[in-house]
């Protein structure tokens, strides 16, 4: 019987390993369609960022109290009757129940600047509160920090448009018409034809509305008898990011 060298059996083994291993390889054929894919996918880019303006009907407040004393207990036990004054005037002021919220609660130590001995107790509790009647908002602020007295704290207010969809639809219509019209600009600059539209996208990262902070004096509470917190909600922009992709002749 003839027989077979080990080695040509091995470098016959390899080549079998090569050929069926589990790379993909194309035939000239397919090769061929995959550039002409890639050739033929010829597009242009565009992206723009629409505005709407519109005003505020929605001022959200957090307010609240903070009281201190040498024991916590006695501390904490202040803050829950001052606490409970506030959110019951926000009520009677026409704020719904379903619109007040806490925010905050802490009970924290207080330590001489000296020698670092607890001293005393300070207890914070804050109340996130959303006033949908802007008139009158000021009295309402000023009459649930008038009750808490010097213990009274806000922290900050911020303004919003309770439904801005029809703002946000004028916002992303003006920002289509925009990315269409910087398309077919850089078409006609770049001497090719807009064909049609092959996606378009809503890119947009709402950011958090701004806070506008109180003042001093409203945080060293309110003062009886003093005018009302003045209240101008001013106006607000929404803006709404969009990217169109066309392809070009």
């Amino acid at each position: 019987m003839r027989t077979v060298p080990i080695l040509a059996t091995l470098a016959v083994a390899a080549v079998t390993v090569g050929a069926c291993g589990t790379g993909h390889v194309s035939t000239p054929a397919q090769a061929a369609a995959g550039a002409a894919s890639t050739s033929a996918l010829r597009v242009i880019t565009a992206t723009a960022t629409g505005k709407a303006e519109g005003t505020p009907d929605l001022l959200t407040i957090t307010i609240g109290v903070q009281t201190q004393a040498a024991r916590a207990a006695a501390a904490l036990q202040d803050n829950n009757t001052k606490a409970a004054a506030v959110i019951a005037k926000l009520e009677s002021g026409g704020v719904a129940a379903k619109d007040v919220q806490t925010s905050q609660l802490s009970v924290n130590p207080v330590y001489s600047g000296t020698n670092s001995v607890i001293t005393g107790y300070q207890v914070s509790d804050l109340v996130t509160a959303k006033l949908r009647k802007l008139d009158g908002a000021g009295t309402v602020i000023d009459d649930a920090a008038g009750v808490a007295g010097d213990s009274a704290r806000i922290d900050g207010i911020s303004f919003s448009i309770n439904d801005d969809s029809v703002l946000l639809a004028q916002a992303r219509a003006d920002a289509v018409r925009q990315a269409q019209a910087r398309a077919k600009a850089m078409a006609d600059a770049a001497g090719v034809t807009l064909g049609p539209l092959r996606s378009i996208s809503d890119t947009s990262v709402q950011a958090p509305a701004p806070l506008a902070f109180a003042d001093n004096a409203l945080r060293a509470g309110a003062s009886a008898g003093s005018s009302p917190v003045p209240v101008q909600p001013g106006t607000q922009a929404l803006s709404v990011d969009v990217q169109v992709v066309y392809d070009i002749g």
